[in-house]
């Protein structure tokens, strides 16, 4: 019994009974045990199936075929194909409007210090004067509807024709099918044809420089931009009468460019008459030096890199052939004028004794146009061979111009305009293919671009020959009288020539108020 009620009151010791009190408390957290618990696993659980959803969403989306948001992956092709094109053809165009600057330095350094500002001022107006004259009516005569005819008609000014570019050839719909060989935008377009109408207009300064007033010479920049150029330019590119009728082809303007700015100046150099002191009473030749060969030099540098956005960009694209075309047009364009600066040089030096540093820089740029035409055509030694025979060709030119009383004080009339007529016949001397019948597949349309036939030593006789031969006459047989009768209706209405004491003392402080050598001490030798 002793050990028994020993044992319970162990167990009692060690096990008390709980009282009430601390039964309910037990209870609660037992209750509130339970209830984290669930919550937990409530919370676990949704987590796990939100994992489970994810996993299957993104098995679902992996398995399902990609989707473009925005376009197709061949909407997302012509894009690019499109922008890279455009692309190209803005920058070229920004470096044939950089020439701008080349022209400007050219012609300062050849002319006299007293005529600097008259002559920056000229180079930095024209290409205003052009822009607004070719915006307004330029583009539209040359490039507007008319296959085969004398002058454009898109129905319209202001570039406000009809138009579904970049679409081109079978799927274009508007009114300016001639350049819808190319799959840019409508602007890009108007751009690139703008900044050569520029350059047109800006030749003639030079060939008029130190005697023209300011005035009359934007006036002429204005008829140059509107009834001039475009007209010829449409004859030619904008698929008129010389490109349907002879196929007649100028790749990058030696006719539509380089001929008809120099046929306007050598005009003008003819009604304007030679500067006073360059003739002698007994007709003697007196050289007048320009002030400036630092000038010229830089001008001429400018000019032969602007000359690759001019001829490299007249391929209009790119993508099309991963650009192989343009490489070939860039490096042409190189070696003509290397081959042409060298070849000038030389002839320089045998024809006058020493090598004058103006005739080299002409013989560059005379390089650079007799190539102009037939970049695109022919190959890598043609175009050293045409180089070479520029080269020469420009010095003699310049001397023929002198000895039958022509004062162009650049130089213009021999670059641009003997230069251009050589180069244009190049077409149907050195093309190397038959290209007639090319034709430019795009994403964008079939285009029948076609092309000059090949060339007299390629094979090809004398049909493409003979075509840029009428061209060259043709050109020539427009341009020269309407230059004369707008030269000769600017003398009559307003005047076309400074005083002879204006042009003694110089244009800058007559025409300008200026001078662009402020407090130097210039030495005058009239």
């Amino acid at each position: 019994m002793r050990s028994e009620s020993c044992s319970v009151g162990r167990y009692l010791f060690l096990h008390p009974k709980p009282s009430p009190r601390a039964s309910s408390r037990s209870r609660l957290m037992a209750v509130a045990g339970l209830l984290a618990c669930v919550c937990v696993g409530t919370l676990f659980s949704g987590v796990g199936f939100a994992q489970e959803e994810a996993v299957a969403a993104a098995t679902a989306a992996a398995a399902a075929p990609y989707q473009p948001n925005l376009m197709s992956m061949e909407q997302m092709v012509e894009k690019l194909w499109t922008g890279a094109d455009t692309v190209w053809v803005l920058v070229c165009s920004m470096l044939v409007f950089f020439m701008n600057l080349g022209f400007g330095c050219v012609e300062t350094g050849f002319a006299r210090s007293k005529n600097c500002v008259n002559i920056l001022s000229k180079n930095f107006v024209v290409f205003a004067a052009t822009s607004v004259a070719f915006w307004f009516l330029g583009w539209d005569l040359m490039f507007g509807a008319g296959d085969g005819g004398w002058v454009g008609n898109s129905g319209s000014w202001g570039v406000g024709g009809a138009d579904n570019s970049p679409f081109m050839g079978d799927r274009y719909q508007g009114v300016y099918g001639a350049i819808s060989w190319t799959h840019v935008p409508l602007w890009a377009k108007f751009f690139f044809q703008l900044v050569f109408a520029g350059t047109a207009a800006t030749i003639v300064s030079g060939a008029v420089a130190e005697r023209i007033k300011y005035h009359a010479f934007i006036i002429f920049c204005f008829i140059m931009a509107l009834v001039i150029y475009p007209i010829v330019g449409h004859w030619i590119w904008g698929f008129g009468y010389l490109a349907k009728e002879w196929n007649f082809w100028d790749f990058a303007g030696c006719s539509v460019v380089h001929s008809v700015g120099g046929w306007a100046a050598l005009t003008g150099a003819i009604i304007l008459g030679p500067r006073i002191g360059k003739y002698g009473p007994n007709g003697k030749i007196n050289a007048i030096p320009g002030h400036n060969m630092t000038a010229a030099f830089i001008g001429c540098l400018v000019l032969w890199f602007g000359w690759f956005g001019f001829n490299p960009g007249s391929t209009m694209g790119v993508a099309g052939d991963g650009g192989a075309l343009a490489a070939l047009v860039a490096v042409n364009t190189n070696s003509a004028a290397a081959a042409a600066t060298l070849t000038a040089t030389l002839t320089a030096w045998i024809m006058l004794g020493k090598p004058d540093i103006g005739m080299t820089l002409n013989g560059c740029l005379a390089g650079l146009v007799s190539i102009t035409a037939c970049a695109a055509y022919t190959t890598v030694p043609c175009s050293l061979i045409i180089g070479a025979i520029a080269g020469v060709m420009v010095i003699f030119a310049v001397l023929f111009f002198d000895r039958i009383g022509v004062d162009d004080p650049v130089g213009a009339t021999s670059v641009h305009l003997v230069c251009g007529i050589f180069g244009t016949l190049c077409v149907g001397l050195f093309s190397t293919t038959d290209l007639s019948g090319t034709v430019l597949n795009t994403p964008f349309g079939t285009a029948a671009a076609g092309g000059p036939y090949a060339g007299l030593f390629f094979g090809g006789g004398t049909k493409q020959l003979i075509a840029q031969l009428v061209g060259v006459l043709m050109v020539g047989a427009y341009v020269v009288p309407v230059s004369a009768v707008a030269w000769l209706l600017i003398k009559f209405l307003v005047g076309l020539r400074v005083s002879a004491q204006e042009e003694i003392e110089g244009l800058d402080i007559h025409e300008h108020g200026n001078e662009a050598y402020h407090g130097f001490v210039m030495v005058r030798n009239e």
